[in-house]
């Protein structure tokens, strides 16, 4: 595989067929998926690899054990990670993609912690939900969205 286009970056993700949806989509646009713990399932579940089917084999993991040894050991940029929560963030496809990004989403209660986002405001964006009868979006959706608007900003090839 050539060098990947982004990475998708799952911080404490809880739902194992989100992950490898995830996981599948990467293989799918030559991105990199990025795994930071604690996870709410064990890695080797049968959800995991049934959601990425199968081509979770191809997938380029990457894991870390919290934030910190992410930032450590991948030396992103700053300006190079997005990070996406719910709430007042930029709006999703304002968001400054280029390529070799870090597209950053939080666990699916959870969501990205506090502490991140305040350390990193000017990083945060959103995708609109009007509806007060929706407390959040799934996981796999979101990050595909991001994945495809990403690609079309970086002008990846068709």
């Amino acid at each position: 595989m050539s060098e990947s286009f982004f990475k998708i970056v799952l911080h404490a993700p809880e739902i194992p067929g989100n992950t490898g949806s995830l996981g599948r989509t990467c293989v799918a646009l030559n991105a990199e998926l990025i795994l930071i713990k604690p996870y709410g399932f064990d890695i080797s579940e049968k959800a995991v690899r049934r959601a990425g089917l199968d081509y979770w084999k191809h997938v380029v993991l990457k894991e870390y054990d919290h934030w910190e040894h992410f930032l450590a050991e991948e030396k992103p940029p700053r300006d190079q990670i997005m990070l996406f929560e719910k709430g007042d963030g930029k709006p999703w496809h304002s968001a400054p993609y280029k390529k070799g990004c870090y597209l950053v989403f939080g666990g699916e209660t959870r969501g990205i912690p506090d502490r991140i986002l305040k350390d990193m405001p000017d990083n945060y964006y959103s995708f609109p939900q009007y509806s007060p009868h929706i407390r959040s979006l799934n996981l796999s959706n979101i990050g595909t969205a991001a994945a495809y608007e990403c690609l079309r900003q970086i002008n990846a090839p068709n």
